[in-house]
C-alpha cells in the first residue's frame, strides 16, 4: 500500500468501525452521513486489499486483518491527539474547570472527602463529578470524556496511564452485640452469616452465584485456599450499603480496612481483623493519554497522590 494515498480521516473512520463494528453508528459517531461513512469503508477495503468488516448472523465482524490493525490504530490516534493538544497555562485559585472522576463508592467515601477540602482551598471555583463504574466504560475514559478514573482493575489497555493510589488490607465490621465476638476466630467466622461486597472496573454489574467461588473475589478466594467457605446472606455493590447493613443486623461485612474504619469511632460497631490471611488490594487512578500533558489534569493527578500520601 502507498502510505501517500492515506488520507488520516480513513484512519479515523477505521478505528471507529472496528468499535463500532456497524456503519450506522460509526457514522453517528462521527457525525457525518450514513453514505458518506460506506464510502470510506470502500476506500479503506480498496487500499488495504482486505473486507476489514463482514456481514455474519451476529452482525459485522472484523476481519482476522482488521483486529491485528485496531490497537495500532488506536495507538496512533491518540498519539497524534497527544501531541497536537494545546498546552494552556493552568490557574488553580481563578479556574472554573468541572474534574470527571469516575470513582467506586469505596474510593469515594475514604478519598474523595479529603480531595474535596484541597480543592476548595486551592482551587475553590472547580467542581467534581463523580460517576459511578456503571456511568462509565474504558471509551470515555480512553477518549478524555472522564478525567480519572479511580477503582481496583483486574485488567486494563495498555494506552491507560495509570498510578497507584494505596494498598489495603481487609478488615471485618461487626455489630458490637453480635455473639460471634466473644470468640472470634475461623470456625465462629464461618458459622457466621455474611455481607459480601464488590465493585471493581466499570460496567453494570451482574447477579452473584454463592457457588461460584472464582468470581466472589479476594475474601472467597482467600477462603477457598483453605478449602473453606462462607455462608453469604446479602450481595451488595455498594460499600456503605454493606457497612449499614452490618450496623443494624448480625451480619459480617469483611470489606477494605479504610471503608471499616469509617466506624472506628461508633460505640456500636466493632472493627476486627479476619482470622485468616487475605491479600491487599490496590486501589488505582488511570487517564487518556489524550489528557496526560493537559496543566489542568497535572495538577489534578499531583493533587490526589498528595492527598493520598497525606492520608497514608
Amino acid at each position: 500500500m502507498n502510505i501517500n494515498k492515506m488520507d488520516l480521516n480513513l484512519l479515523v473512520y477505521l478505528d471507529v468501525l472496528l468499535r463500532e463494528k456497524n456503519v450506522t453508528r460509526a457514522a453517528n459517531q462521527l457525525n457525518i452521513t450514513q453514505p458518506a461513512m460506506s464510502n470510506g469503508l470502500k476506500r479503506l477495503r480498496d487500499l488495504l486489499n482486505d473486507p476489514i468488516l463482514v456481514r455474519t448472523s451476529d452482525g459485522m465482524v472484523p476481519t482476522e486483518r482488521a483486529r491485528e490493525l485496531a490497537p495500532v490504530v488506536r495507538g496512533v490516534l491518540l498519539t497524534l491527539e497527544e501531541t497536537l493538544q494545546p498546552n494552556k497555562d493552568f490557574e488553580p485559585l481563578n479556574s472554573q474547570r468541572v474534574f470527571r472522576i469516575m470513582a467506586s463508592d469505596y474510593a469515594a467515601s475514604t478519598l474523595i472527602p479529603a480531595l474535596l477540602k484541597k480543592m476548595r482551598v486551592q482551587a475553590p471555583h472547580t467542581s467534581l463529578d463523580i460517576m459511578t463504574p456503571s456511568d462509565v466504560t474504558f471509551h470515555d475514559v480512553e477518549n478524555g470524556k472522564v478525567d480519572m478514573a479511580i477503582n481496583r482493575f483486574d485488567q486494563l489497555p495498555q494506552s491507560f496511564h495509570q498510578k497507584t493510589v494505596w494498598r489495603d488490607s481487609f478488615s471485618c465490621l461487626i455489630n458490637a452485640q453480635n455473639p460471634v465476638l466473644k470468640n472470634f476466630n475461623l470456625d465462629s467466622y464461618l458459622k457466621a452469616q455474611h455481607i459480601w461486597v464488590s465493585k471493581t472496573g466499570f460496567g453494570v454489574g451482574v447477579g452473584m452465584d454463592p457457588k461460584d467461588v472464582q468470581k466472589l473475589g479476594w475474601v472467597d478466594e482467600a477462603l477457598a485456599k483453605l478449602g473453606k467457605q462462607r455462608s453469604i446472606s446479602v450481595f451488595t455493590r455498594n460499600y456503605h450499603v454493606a457497612m449499614h447493613l452490618a450496623v443494624g443486623i448480625d451480619l459480617i461485612a469483611t470489606l477494605p480496612s479504610r471503608a471499616a474504619k469509617l466506624y472506628d469511632k461508633d460505640p456500636t460497631m466493632a472493627i476486627m481483623d479476619p482470622p485468616f490471611a487475605i491479600p491487599s488490594i490496590e486501589l488505582k487512578m488511570i487517564w487518556s493519554p489524550l489528557l496526560h500533558q493537559d496543566a489542568s489534569h497535572i495538577w489534578f493527578r499531583r493533587l490526589i497522590v498528595e492527598t493520598a500520601d497525606e492520608l497514608n
